[in-house]
């Protein structure tokens, strides 16, 4: 804890407000967009934004991974529950809507829906329950597809398969610099993410975007830091890639977890939700792993689902067009108690992170 005093000191924090104040233009507005649920919950958690100059505003992007899954794929979990097989998540998957229905509400009906800690805890219960038939659902970013992929390559019991919705952040931070109407001057990148994959996959945002990226960490002052770094290179029209994350990111990020990736995924287009396909953003296991995905041992055929519900703006929200408080549900019929949209379900969802630190 000692150690992370610095990152979170209030005279630090301070400081670097008063040398973003002083880099910051005087004129014109400039947004810079991440696209980390954890970084939204720092800088809305700890009044981030109140520190940063009126015309300076930091916008939140598709960094929920649970938040855009598409419906289909919740739709094809429930499919299989309905179907007598044990569903296995993380606990904030469980709320997340489908097209007609969660996993929470087949749960209520009758289904074997079991919420886990980690993936050994779900592959743990396949070993002792032989006579059932196991589903994980993989859901995450470049930071748990790692997991999946040493478990898939592992031995696994013929009992156990997975449902996988993994997807991969810098297809959807190059979608965002295409959006019609959003402002994008400068990109935070998630430390997580960049832990795993390191520096090179963002090279293409200052190479040929000509657009500011600084990898950050979670604490209140990693963030100030990102932003007063973005705000320097925007002062004198640079464009560089940027390290705030040093005590976790290496250059080459984590080649072990990476060639894990190599070994299980391959990557294709796939959808998000409130976004549409994107093109070389989905992982899949390959085909010498097919009898542990469950799409093709079950001959899953759903293949389309209703991914925003009437009234609901998630998808706006998803890409930083608006703010949650711009949604005309939030915090009336969409609540965190009663989510209508993924983004009001999971701690890392934009508008949940919002609904809890509202005053």
């Amino acid at each position: 804890m000692t150690q992370l005093m610095p990152f979170r000191d209030p005279k630090v924090a301070q400081n670097i407000a008063d040398k973003i104040r002083e880099v910051a233009p005087k004129k014109g507005q400039v947004k810079i967009s991440h696209v980390c649920g954890t970084h939204e919950w720092t800088i809305t958690h700890f009044g981030l934004r109140s520190l940063l100059p009126e015309n300076v505003e930091v916008i939140a992007g598709p960094g929920c991974p649970v938040c855009i899954v598409p419906a289909v794929e919740i739709d094809q979990a429930v499919w299989l529950a309905q179907k007598g097989k044990v569903i296995t998540c993380f606990g904030d998957l469980l709320r997340v809507p489908g097209s007609v229905s969660s996993l929470l509400e087949a749960k209520a009906l009758g289904a074997d829906v079991r919420i886990v800690y980690a993936l050994s805890d779900a592959v743990e219960m396949a070993r002792k329950e032989r006579d059932k038939e196991f589903v994980f659902h993989a859901v995450g970013f470049e930071t748990t597809a790692p997991i999946t992929a040493i478990e898939a390559l592992n031995n696994l019991p013929l009992n156990f398969s997975f449902l996988v919705s993994h997807r991969l952040i810098p297809p959807a931070m190059e979608l965002l610099l295409g959006v019609e109407g959003l402002q994008i001057d400068g990109f935070i990148a998630p430390g997580h993410v960049s832990a795993i994959i390191g520096l090179k996959p963002y090279e293409l945002f200052t190479k040929v975007y000509r657009m500011p990226t600084v990898i950050a960490g979670f604490e209140p002052n990693d963030v100030l830091m990102a932003i007063y770094l973005l705000l320097k290179q925007y002062s004198t029209s640079d464009a560089k890639l940027e390290n705030e994350y040093l005590r976790v990111v290496k250059p080459e990020g984590n080649k072990k977890a990476l060639e894990a990736m190599r070994k299980a995924f391959t990557v294709t287009a796939g959808n998000w939700r409130g976004i549409g396909s994107l093109d070389n953003s989905t992982l899949n296991l390959k085909d010498s792993l097919s009898e542990y995905d469950a799409r093709k041992k079950y001959d899953v055929k759903l293949t389309e689902g209703k991914d925003i519900q009437k009234g609901c703006h998630c998808n706006y929200v998803i890409v930083g067009k608006i703010k949650p408080n711009q949604c005309p549900m939030f915090l009336k019929s969409c609540t965190p108690e009663k989510p209508v949209g993924a983004c009001m379900v999971s701690s890392e969802g934009t508008c949940r992170v919002w609904a809890k630190n509202s005053s």
